[in-house]
């Protein structure tokens, strides 16, 4: 189950630690779960690419928490907080 408050974005990994939303740079947390379409774990270095994403942006502004989305979590309206 994803959280209410894990917002969609366009998300680009670099595989470097980091990703880019729009035209801001976010790096990832030291313990970010990344969850692939399967809802597997994914390793931060092993991502790669641009992928629509709900995601968890920490107190620390790193990104703590991203779901890569499937195309029916893609095409379904953002939950209602």
């Amino acid at each position: 189950m994803i959280p209410p408050e894990a917002k969609k974005v366009k998300m680009v990994f670099a595989g470097d630690g980091s990703v880019a939303v729009g035209d801001k740079l976010f790096k990832l947390s030291p313990g970010a779960q990344i969850r692939d379409v399967d809802n597997r774990l994914q390793l931060q270095g092993a991502v790669r690419g641009e992928y629509r994403v709900r995601a968890i942006v920490d107190g620390n502004g790193q990104v703590s928490r991203v779901w890569i989305l499937t195309p029916d979590e893609i095409a379904a309206p953002e939950p209602q907080q």
